[in-house]
């Protein structure tokens, strides 16, 4: 259901509430209200999120707005988008403030919420930031593991950019394990994806990435 169609049965329950005298309409429309609050604090969210990498600048809404969506989606008993906010509060702790630490928690629960909702993309998501964090641990393998998985998800919803951006990390991770061949084959194919694509932020990475090989 979409913002629009929530705020219209909002304004009907409230008009049955008031002229029909009809009881218990308010609290659906309390409900109907929440879900609008929660998609609009998350899309917000989002924007803030993307403006970090415009001034590299902390803002103080960012993670208000995703811990906002969170709470409202698990008021509203809706697994796939408690999942969804948990991912970001989850990009906000890793990108925004490096803190791998306070980041996993969230990104591994938000996977099990978009598992239990079969949402892929969401899956992908979690385990594609999962595996920056082993990534960052030192852990090549289980970075290895974790970023494959994201990708193989991605192959299957036919998210190309997504696959791409995967291929970076993926690079990086073959480069430190010695695997020179299987890094230079996978930027070959992470470079023509993402000119396909054009995504010019990842062809931009996958080429750094390379010149590390």
């Amino acid at each position: 259901m979409s913002a629009e169609e929530r705020l219209e049965r909002a304004r009907l329950l409230y008009e049955r509430s008031v002229f029909d005298g009809e009881a218990g309409v308010l609290e659906m429309a309390d409900r109907e209200l929440d879900a609008v609050e929660a998609g609009l604090a998350l899309a917000r969210g989002r924007i803030v999120h993307a403006r970090f990498f415009e001034d590299g600048k902390e803002d103080p809404r960012e993670p208000a707005l995703f811990e906002r969506a969170t709470e409202l989606y698990r008021a509203l008993g809706d697994p796939r988008g408690e999942s969804e906010a948990l991912l970001w509060v989850g990009l906000f702790h890793q990108v925004v403030r490096g803190d791998d630490e306070t980041a996993v928690p969230f990104l591994e629960r938000s996977h099990e919420l978009a598992t239990r909702a079969g949402d892929r993309l969401l899956m992908s998501y979690a385990l594609r930031h999962l595996g920056t964090a082993e990534h960052a641990a030192g852990r090549l393998e289980t970075a290895r593991e974790r970023l494959e998985e994201s990708t193989r998800l991605r192959r299957e919803l036919g998210f190309l950019p997504g696959v791409a951006a995967n291929l970076v990390g993926l690079i990086y991770i073959a480069t430190a394990q010695g695997r020179r061949d299987d890094a230079l084959a996978l930027a070959e194919e992470g470079g023509a994806l993402a000119e396909a694509c054009g995504a010019k932020n990842i062809t931009r990475q996958i080429e750094e990435a390379r010149a590390q090989v």
